[in-house]
Order: C-alpha cells, then sequence, then structure tokens
C-alpha cells in the first residue's frame, strides 16, 4: 500500500475510531443517569447538569477525531 491508499483510507478510519467510542460513552453515561434518578429523584436537577457538561466533553471527542480526519485529509 502507497501513501496515497493510505491517505484515503486513514481519515475514514480515524472518523469511524473517533465516533464509536464517544457514542457508547454518552449511551453508558445516559443509562447510569437514569439508573440515579430512579434510586434518588430528588437528586434528578443536580444529576442533569452534571450529565450535560459531561456528554458536552465526550462529543468534543469526536469533534476532535473530526479535525484530524479533515488534516488527514488535506495536508
Amino acid at each position: 500500500m502507497d501513501a496515497e491508499v493510505f491517505k484515503i483510507i486513514m481519515p475514514g478510519v480515524t472518523i469511524v475510531l473517533g465516533s464509536i467510542f464517544p457514542a457508547f460513552a454518552i449511551g453508558w453515561m445516559g443509562s447510569r443517569a437514569m439508573e440515579a434518578i430512579g434510586r434518588n429523584p430528588e437528586a434528578a436537577g443536580k444529576l442533569q447538569t452534571i450529565l450535560i457538561l459531561v456528554v458536552a466533553f465526550a462529543e468534543a471527542i469526536a469533534i476532535y477525531s473530526l479535525v484530524v480526519a479533515l488534516i488527514l485529509k488535506f495536508v
């Protein structure tokens, strides 16, 4: 495989791996937050705020992988 093939394949691989893991993490965090709210409904407000922040940070990882894929594609 030469450099041109890697230039075509690697951005796709980067996007796939960079979006799968944050998606699983967000699903797992949402599941755990719903369990916690089910056990203690009074804490829903605090959990919601924390969950929104954590999901935003997990999405940032996916955005970083998009930036890396674009760099691989065009540089």
